[in-house]
């Protein structure tokens, strides 16, 4: 098994969207510390775990509709795609209960179910969406996870939101999709876009938030105009890549300017390494 192998199976991109979601929770919940990388570093764990998972439970699927994914390939073995999501799965929940403790770990816990559900159950099913938005919407809860809870519900349900749209998008990647999907993901990315920019929380976050709006909104525009696969692939990877700026902009309406600034440079890294493995 080469490194490439490995980073396509884990989608090793698509990891530069998961610290931002730790960091918006834990800077609403008021717990941001320097135990906060670890917490962010378990939800990177769990992601990669996640994706990896997700390639065993569709190997049969991916054999007729991606060939060229790792496992279909005969790049990687099943057993050694689902070994790297079990030992991913679990280096998480031992960072997680590492870094914050029992309500850290409960929440990882309740996260890493979310993610197996959804790769041998959910995916394939009506749920999908939902199952996806629940497990991005529980990461930041676990960053928020050693404050008040309550608190970073705000941002829990925007990067859901995100989450469920990208999501939805995803399921036409392969046989394309009619023009009221874009709409709607159109009209939710507005919504989710308009609530981080916030009222008071001065111009980086509107900043921030348009440009989250713009280049996911963008790539969603082309779906509209023709919505064939290869657009929607497109709009899938601008959606998992624009990301950190959605998180940026929670993070500084939440009072972290320069963290949200920060956060949200992952977004044109993330664009760039797309270029060379594929985040979808």
């Amino acid at each position: 098994m080469r490194l490439r192998d490995l980073a396509q199976l884990v989608r090793a991109p698509a990891a530069l969207s998961v610290p931002g979601d730790a960091v918006a929770g834990a800077v609403a919940a008021g717990s941001l510390s320097a135990r906060t990388a670890g917490v962010a570093a378990a939800s990177v764990c769990l992601y990669w775990g996640g994706m990896a998972a997700n390639d065993w439970a569709d190997r049969e699927l991916d054999a007729k509709e991606r060939p060229e994914r790792p496992i279909p390939s005969g790049r990687i073995s099943p057993n050694t795609a689902l070994a790297v999501a079990g030992g991913l799965t679990a280096a998480g929940l031992v960072l997680a209960g590492a870094s914050g403790g029992r309500r850290t770990l409960a929440t990882a816990a309740l996260l890493a179910g979310a993610i197996w559900t959804y790769d041998v159950k959910w995916k394939n099913s009506p749920a999908g969406p939902a199952g996806m938005a629940l497990c991005r919407g529980l990461d930041v809860l676990m960053g928020g996870s050693g404050g008040d809870l309550r608190r970073a519900a705000r941002p829990a349900l925007a990067v859901a939101a995100h989450t469920y749209a990208v999501t939805a998008l995803s399921r036409r990647e392969v046989s394309g999709a009619d023009r009221t999907l874009p709409a709607l993901t159109l009209g939710a990315t507005a919504a989710v876009a308009t609530q981080a920019a916030g009222r008071s929380g001065g111009p980086l976050p509107v900043l921030l938030a348009a440009w989250y709006a713009v280049r996911f909104g963008r790539a969603q525009r082309e779906v509209l105009r023709q919505p064939d696969a290869p657009r929607v692939r497109a709009a899938v990877g601008a959606g998992i890549t624009s990301l950190p700026a959605l998180q940026g902009a929670l993070i500084a309406r939440d009072g972290r300017p320069l963290l949200g600034a920060a956060i949200a440079t992952a977004a044109p890294a993330g664009a760039k390494l797309a270029r060379k493995v594929s985040p979808t």
